[in-house]
């Protein structure tokens, strides 16, 4: 089973380093023949601020691909390692929204205009969203508080209704529960 997992994940990474491979491509392309198509010129604002995106775009796109290429054995083929998974959530997860952003704006921007580029934004202010619901403001506001005795269940309820069904039986010293001793 856990071979199995580890050839769909393989197969996962290696289908996403593609997409990766090609959308640093594909998106730079598009957004350099459809401005010329739309746009007719690069003013030097959309030019820095392209570039400016393109950077971190292209270093996350490499990490991504680093982390996520698979190795086998040049020989039989076989799976050496998955490389790390990327469908995880978390920082990879947020790495894969830049890029795609990132591309959207370099497409929206030719076609659209100049104006496109404020949808990268949603990254600042994502960031500012997550630093502020999760480090400050349990700081300033607050944490709740670790449940005290009188919060806690008693031992009663935290046993489960079987189980207390089972402890009735024994104690009425029913043939069907078996007492189980400390040694199996």
């Amino acid at each position: 089973m856990a071979n199995a997992a580890a050839k769909r994940i393989a197969n996962q990474n290696e289908s996403t380093v593609k997409v990766l491979k090609l959308g640093m491509f594909i998106p730079t392309l598009l957004s350099f023949i459809l401005r010329l198509l739309f746009r007719r010129s690069w003013s030097k604002g959309s030019l820095a601020i392209y570039i400016v995106t393109f950077f971190p775009a292209f270093f996350l796109s490499n990490y991504l691909t680093k982390i996520g290429t698979t190795r086998r054995d040049p020989i039989t083929g076989t799976l050496i390692s998955y490389g790390e998974d990327l469908g995880q959530p978390g920082v990879t997860e947020w790495c894969f929204d830049i890029v795609y952003i990132t591309w959207a704006c370099q497409i929206g921007s030719a076609i659209f205009g100049d104006w496109f580029w404020w949808l990268y934004m949603v990254i600042p202010i994502y960031a500012v969203f997550k630093l502020w619901s999760s480090v400050v403001s349990p700081f300033i506001l607050g944490r709740k508080t670790a449940p005290t005795d009188s919060d806690s269940p008693t031992t009663e309820e935290a046993t489960s209704k079987r189980q207390q069904k089972l402890k009735k039986r024994s104690e009425r010293g029913d043939s069907r529960v078996k007492i189980q001793t400390g040694k199996q």
